[in-house]
């Protein structure tokens, strides 16, 4: 990390400005060490931009007392704005699978649509725009397999934590395993694929 990027997301907001020394230097300590980092992840690995980091900075700063509603707005700064929008067919799907297959409280009494719910819209449409329809039994067995990944995921050490803790926690988090969830899926493909379809020949 150079001077000029320190100094130039210091003069955007992203970074708060060291204690002054002297008229041209300035001190640094372990929260801007932090913070820097958590703005390279979310360039290098999550591949924000400047004004989406922003948001994340500003809910950082200012985050909700709630720790369930952290991850809503850990879920919304993640979530791709620029998709279209979602189908009524695909909304219909997520709302006749999640809710059997991902039972939640939260089912009760909260008509508007998470985060989280508007990205699976958003991608089941893309899905059944390139001509790969998702059947309820396929969501019903991923959104199966996604409850064990989420009971790791959601730990009774957040809500001990700081509100910006718990948000940085839950930010950084899915930037950096998201990564890693999706490799898995293709090495279980890689493993079963040799299983159950090692021997098999194409046909001439």
């Amino acid at each position: 990390m150079t001077i000029a990027s320190v100094k130039y997301y210091i003069r955007i907001g992203l970074l708060h400005p060291g204690v002054a020394q002297s008229a041209t230097r300035a001190e640094y300590d372990d929260s801007h060490l932090e913070r820097v980092r958590l703005i390279r992840t979310l360039v290098d690995v999550g591949g924000l931009s400047i004004e989406r980091i922003s948001e994340v900075v500003a809910a950082l700063d200012n985050p909700p007392a709630s720790r369930h509603e952290l991850l809503g707005t850990a879920h919304e700064v993640l979530r791709d704005r620029d998709r279209p929008p979602a189908s009524a067919s695909a909304q219909r799907l997520v709302d006749g699978v999640v809710p059997a297959c991902l039972p939640s409280a939260a089912d009760h009494g909260n008509p508007g649509r998470s985060p989280a719910t508007l990205t699976l819209d958003q991608a089941i449409t893309v899905a059944e725009s390139s001509g790969w329809p998702i059947t309820a039994e396929t969501l019903t067995c991923w959104g199966e397999a996604m409850r064990a990944v989420a009971e790791v995921d959601v730990v009774a050490d957040l809500a001990d934590a700081s509100p910006a803790q718990a948000l940085r926690y839950a930010i950084i988090g899915n930037v950096v395993t998201d990564p890693i969830l999706l490799a898995l899926r293709r090495v279980a493909q890689e493993r079963l694929s040799s299983e159950r379809l090692g021997g098999v020949t194409a046909p001439p």
